[in-house]
C-alpha cells in the first residue's frame, strides 16, 4: 500500500510540481516550501547569541522588553526580501510557517526559553479578511510548532486599522500606531513570559506599542522575535 502511495505522490509531482517559493527549482521529497539551497544562503543575523543585539538596542530607553532578535536582514532586493512580499502580498501563508518553524528551532536552547507562550501582532479584522491571514500569526505557528509554546492571538486586539508603514518617518510610524492596541481578559496573560512575533521590524514602533499594552496584565513579561529586521 505504501509503494501505492509513494506511486500516487510521484506521478502527481510530475503534474503538479512543488516548487522553491524562492528559485522556482522543483523540491525534493524531504524539502518544504523552500529549498536548502536557498535557506542556505538566507541572510541570518544569529542576533539571538547576543543579548546587546541592534534588535534589542532599538527598545533601550523605550520599553521594557527582555531579549529582542531577528532572524533574517531585509536587504534590498534580496531573495529573502522577495519571500516576505510574496508571504505579505501573494497569499502564501506556507512561507511564514515555514521560516517560522527554522526560527522556532534556532531560539531553542537560548535566552529564549524563558518564553511560555507566543502572541503575534495582530492585523485589524478587515485587513486579515482582505488578505486571508495574518503573516505574523503564521509565522507564530510554525515557531510554536518548534518550540512547543502555545500560540495566544485572540488577546492582543488592533482596533484602528492603520495606514501602511512603509515610507514613513521614526516620528510618523510611532504616532500612526499610538494606541491603536489594546489588550482583552488580561488574566490570561498574567504571569506569562510573553514572546511576541512579527514579521518585520524597523523603527520598532509597532512592537513597542504592542508591548505597552501587553505589560499591562499582571506580572508579565516580554520578549521579541521578528522575522527579519530591515
Amino acid at each position: 500500500m505504501q509503494k501505492v502511495f509513494s506511486l500516487a505522490e510521484d506521478f502527481l509531482s510530475l503534474l503538479f510540481p512543488n516548487l522553491c517559493a524562492s528559485c522556482a527549482a522543483k523540491l525534493y521529497q524531504n524539502e518544504k516550501v523552500i529549498c536548502s539551497r536557498c535557506l542556505y544562503a538566507l541572510p541570518k543575523t544569529n542576533f539571538h547569541k547576543d543579548k546587546e543585539n541592534p534588535v534589542a538596542s532599538l527598545f533601550w530607553g523605550r520599553v521594557k522588553i527582555e531579549y529582542a532578535t531577528a532572524f533574517y536582514y531585509f536587504n534590498k532586493g534580496s531573495r529573502f526580501r522577495k519571500l516576505i512580499h510574496k508571504l505579505k502580498y501573494e497569499g502564501h501563508h506556507e512561507i511564514g510557517y515555514e521560516l517560522g518553524l527554522h526560527f522556532g528551532t534556532s531560539l531553542k536552547n537560548s535566552c529564549f526559553d524563558a518564553a511560555t507562550c507566543i502572541v503575534p501582532v495582530p492585523l485589524h479584522p478587515s485587513k486579515e479578511r482582505k488578505r486571508g491571514y495574518n503573516q505574523s500569526e503564521m509565522i507564530a505557528k510554525g515557531m510554536s510548532e518548534a518550540m512547543g509554546l502555545p500560540v495566544k492571538n485572540k488577546n492582543l486586539i488592533r482596533n484602528i486599522a492603520s495606514s501602511t508603514q512603509t515610507r514613513k518617518s521614526r516620528y510618523d510610524r510611532w504616532k500612526n500606531v499610538e494606541h491603536i492596541f489594546s489588550l482583552r481578559d488580561r488574566e490570561k496573560l498574567s504571569n506569562e513570559h510573553i514572546l511576541l512575533v512579527d514579521d518585520v521590524i524597523t523603527t520598532g514602533a509597532t512592537i513597542e506599542a504592542c508591548t505597552n499594552e501587553l505589560l499591562t496584565a499582571e506580572k508579565t513579561n516580554v520578549s521579541v522575535a521578528t522575522l527579519a529586521v530591515a
